[in-house]
């Protein structure tokens, strides 16, 4: 599809990127996307702060040995590295989804769109 048919306006004066944020499913696949994103991102935050939290307020807890000279703080500091991988792997499957929704709203965007203009 030519970027013209894409931001050219209708006799409304709508552009084919208007007519697609105000549908139903383009609505849906954000409220979709924001159900993920928003506790990830939540989740996140709050364990990454949680390290340097638990050193300042808890450090005997965070100081106590593990395995050899390896303490509590150094193993929730690598499982940070592990969290991250995790997360970005469960976003990679998430996104599937997303992308498969993107891709029907698309299609029906300009289906839309070329029967707008046979009119």
């Amino acid at each position: 599809m030519p970027m013209s048919d894409a931001t050219g306006q209708n006799a409304n004066g709508h552009t084919m990127w208007d007519r697609v944020a105000e549908s139903r499913q383009f609505k849906d696949l954000m409220a979709t996307k924001r159900i993920f994103i928003v506790p990830a991102f939540v989740f996140f935050l709050a364990y990454y702060f949680l390290l340097p939290v638990l050193v300042g307020y808890a450090p005997r807890l965070m100081a106590m040995k593990v395995w050899g000279d390896v303490n509590l703080a150094y193993l929730f500091a690598l499982s940070q590295f592990f969290m991250a991988w995790i997360l970005a792997w469960l976003y990679v499957r998430a996104s599937d989804r997303f992308d498969a929704i993107s891709k029907d709203i698309i299609e029906s965007a300009v289906k839309a769109g070329k029967t707008e203009g046979d009119k």
